[in-house]
């Protein structure tokens, strides 16, 4: 197989590009690979026809803090979606589409057990241009024949992971980390390198698929297993957050903290995977297991 991957100098891509190494690979990104370019920007120019496209290229791991930041989500996400579909038609239509997505789409803070069925409820910038990418990717397959597979991921885990993750590690490695109520929130994620070989079974198959693995580690837990030397982190009473959270509501935007960042933190939200077990076999090494025996500093 002839296989694109996009982004593939990402954290998911650069795992993604590792495990395909037995394939023709083609990558794009900004700096190096196969085809340099920067989708939200131009159209790619590609010089062979692809079986199958991997596109996890995106924008993430940022809260916008002005219009421009929010307008880079709809160009990265959107626009760069849309440029790579106007260059693939130009050098030849793929067999198989698999688009890397997220469980933002579902615009949910608090929940459980949120299954592919869910309403696409997203507000902020970046679940609203998932939901459009999404939407494009689905229409263009539909209407040219080509297999869909939409992935929608929740945290992903692994070495020096980007995102709430990697602030999570490094303020644990630097012993200012805490957790609020207990740290007893449980929340969804999965291991990145449980992904790639689920990519190669869904791609001949299509359709839309949330993964986790299945377990939903709270965040007490979590914080346990990443710490050295295995210790129970310091707690914040979930009253005395609350208090915090109240003057963060009078403060505003110079307060880091708020009574809705204190209710995101102490709730649940767990999506559910069952439909990839159930069709795919999904059966990934739970995120728990894992941190056991890596360290992810």
């Amino acid at each position: 197989m002839d296989i694109l991957i996009t982004g593939s100098n990402g954290f998911l891509g650069t795992l993604i590009k590792k495990e395909f190494y037995y394939y023709n690979i083609f990558d794009l990104n900004r700096n190096n690979g196969s085809y340099h370019c920067s989708l939200q920007n131009e159209v790619p120019v590609f010089h062979q026809i692809f079986d199958l496209i991997v596109h996890s290229a995106g924008k993430a791991h940022v809260v916008p803090r002005s219009e421009s930041e929010k307008k880079e989500f709809y160009d990265v996400n959107v626009l760069g979606t849309l440029n790579l579909l106007r260059g693939l038609e130009k050098s030849g239509l793929p067999k198989m589409f698999v688009f890397i997505s997220s469980v933002a789409v579902y615009g949910q803070e608090i929940g459980n057990d949120i299954s592919e069925e869910h309403a696409l409820l997203a507000k902020d910038p970046y679940g609203l241009s998932k939901i459009e990418a999404e939407k494009l990717i689905q229409k263009w397959c539909e209407d040219n024949n080509i297999i869909c597979s939409i992935l929608r991921l929740p945290l992903l885990v692994g070495k020096r992971p980007p995102g709430n993750l990697g602030a999570m590690i490094k303020a644990i490695q630097k012993g200012y980390y805490f957790n609020i109520g207990g740290g007893k929130a449980k929340k969804s994620m999965v291991l990145a390198k449980d992904i790639p070989s689920f990519i190669l079974k869904v791609a001949t198959i299509g359709g839309i698929y949330n993964l986790t693995d299945g377990v939903n580690p709270s965040f007490s837990e979590l914080s346990r297993e990443i710490s050295i030397k295995k210790k129970q982190q310091f707690n914040l009473p979930l009253s005395l957050a609350r208090i915090i959270g109240k003057f963060g509501d009078v403060l505003g935007n110079k307060s880091p903290i708020n009574s809705l960042k204190v209710k995101k933190i102490t709730s649940d939200l767990t999506f559910n995977d069952s439909k990839a077990r159930k069709f795919l076999d999904w059966n990934p090494e739970p995120v728990l297991d894992y941190l056991k025996r890596e360290n992810l500093y």
